[in-house]
């Protein structure tokens, strides 16, 4: 859709100038000798010219017998097959074989090339089609990409930053070589191919092999699961329709970043959580989670690196080839929204441990932190209503809290208010959305307390204690309870 503007341009443009060559190579104009049809306008239906090659090189056909009549029946069928076969020396059975072919393989769905060519040759396909065929045959669609730049260099012999292809793919492998340039921009920029980048991505598809290679079959993950596979799943899903939408607007690059890098995060993340809780080394391993997981990527990997799938896949235990495979789908029932916002809530406050420690650098003997009492997570659901709803005035928000008996309690806490509306507002729509799904009933003290403290203690070498502010028995001496919110727990470092 970015490009479609230009080839309106073209088009007024080309209503003075359709023909306007008078040397070079082209088919001269019937009515004038002096005026040629340029080659790049005269050379785009040869998609249709590769059906009929294959018969003349295997010497099914014979180029003279080829006329006028023969190309009107095949490409638009008209005329009497067997007055053709008569007129040609070719049988019927070929010219229909040769039909069916045509009809099989039109309209073409994708014609790729690039951003260069849409002054003259891709404009001229599209005319072209329109002018001699029917509208069931016409382009599907165009994809237009930018040029392959070396070092931020345009290739050139001259320069000598022209690697022959045979040489880079028997060097390097065809599916690095494939993964550096699309990494390297989307569609319509310049890919700049970048050398050093291939033994990055050489790396990255050896890791990935190694992984699969210890994955089997048999791992499939258990009927009950822990926290971190709940969430793994869910964030699977989530992969899965990101790459999914990406590949349907031909965002290439943005699709394979998310499968080799953005999911790599969570997969670091997922490790880290299973390693804490010694899940390795017992019964309660995650083996058939990562052997879920793993064979969705590969699944997705596929497109962009074939060969390299194929043998991740057949490690993997697959049957059949990944090519042949079906898409990855969304499973509903996979995201759990209770999972993505517990695990966001770990993630952030292992983050908020560390910067704390890191600005203040001292090695804590004691990590207390303080979970937001019932009544604060009740004012945080409705807020959140609110803002879903597309409120985001402040006396809005607070007239309607102290509308309700039970929520109008929270008006000794003006600041509290102020600070949870922007904390929502700073989240993505889908945190938001996610914590609408599962806030009723989350428990944030128990979840802190089963989930943070091995890792946490792993993390920061040190003892972690956990309190919601209502507690009886809290520890505070410097009263950071009270500055504590839903999802955004106070930390106290001694």
């Amino acid at each position: 859709q970015e490009i479609r503007s230009e080839f309106n341009n073209v088009i007024d443009w080309l209503r003075e100038r359709a023909c306007a060559r008078q040397h070079g190579m082209g088919t001269k104009l019937p009515w004038d000798d002096g005026w040629i049809v340029e080659s790049l306008s005269d050379s785009v239906i040869y998609m249709a010219y590769y059906i009929v090659a294959k018969f003349v090189n295997d010497g099914r056909i014979h180029p003279a017998g080829l006329s006028d009549e023969f190309f009107d029946y095949i490409f638009l069928g008209k005329g009497v097959v067997y007055a053709i076969s008569e007129s040609s020396g070719i049988s019927v059975d070929i010219i229909d074989e040769i039909r069916s072919e045509f009809l099989y393989f039109y309209p073409v769905d994708s014609r790729h090339s690039g951003r260069d060519l849409v002054p003259n040759h891709l404009t001229f396909f599209v005319m072209n089609h329109i002018a001699i065929f029917p509208d069931m045959h016409w382009p599907r669609q165009i994809v237009v990409n930018g040029s392959v730049l070396m070092h931020g260099s345009k290739m050139s012999k001259s320069m000598g930053n022209i690697i022959p292809l045979r040489k880079a793919i028997k060097e390097y492998g065809a599916d690095p070589i494939r993964l550096a340039i699309v990494i390297s921009s989307e569609l319509l920029q310049d890919a700049d191919f970048n050398m050093d980048s291939i033994s990055g991505l050489q790396s990255k598809l050896e890791s990935f092999y190694r992984t699969c290679d210890l994955l089997k079959p048999k791992d499939q993950p258990d009927d009950v699961m822990n926290a971190e596979d709940r969430w793994i799943i869910a964030k699977l899903q989530d992969m899965i329709r990101h790459v999914t939408e990406s590949m349907e607007k031909m965002r290439v690059r943005e699709a394979l970043h998310k499968i080799l890098f953005e999911f790599e995060s969570d997969i670091g993340w997922y490790v880290k959580r299973t390693t804490a809780k010694n899940r390795h080394n017992n019964n309660n391993n995650n083996s058939g989670v990562q052997y879920k997981i793993h064979s969705t990527r590969v699944a997705m990997l596929s497109p962009f690196a074939p060969y390299a799938a194929e043998e991740m896949w057949a490690r993997l235990g697959h049957s059949g080839l990944v090519s042949q495979s079906e898409w990855p789908k969304l499973v509903p029932g996979d995201v759990d929204s209770v999972a993505i916002q517990s695990e966001d809530l770990l993630r952030s406050t292992m983050n908020d441990i560390a910067k704390i420690l890191k600005v203040t650098k001292i090695t804590p003997k004691r990590i207390t932190i303080y979970t937001a009492s019932n009544l604060k997570f009740t004012v945080y659901g409705a807020i959140l209503e609110m803002i879903l709803n597309g409120q985001t005035s402040m006396g809005v928000i607070m007239k309607g809290l102290l509308a309700d008996t039970e929520l109008a309690k929270i008006k000794r806490d003006p600041g509290f208010v102020q600070k949870t509306i922007k904390d929502i507002l700073s989240e993505p729509v889908q945190i938001r959305e996610a914590r609408r799904a599962g806030c009723d009933g989350f428990d944030e003290k128990q979840f802190l307390t089963s989930e943070l403290t091995q890792l946490a203690s792993m993390e920061f070498d040190t003892q972690i204690v956990v309190f919601c502010e209502e507690d009886a028995t809290i520890y505070d001496p410097k009263g950071k309870a009270k500055h504590s919110r839903p999802f955004k727990p106070a930390i106290l470092i001694d």
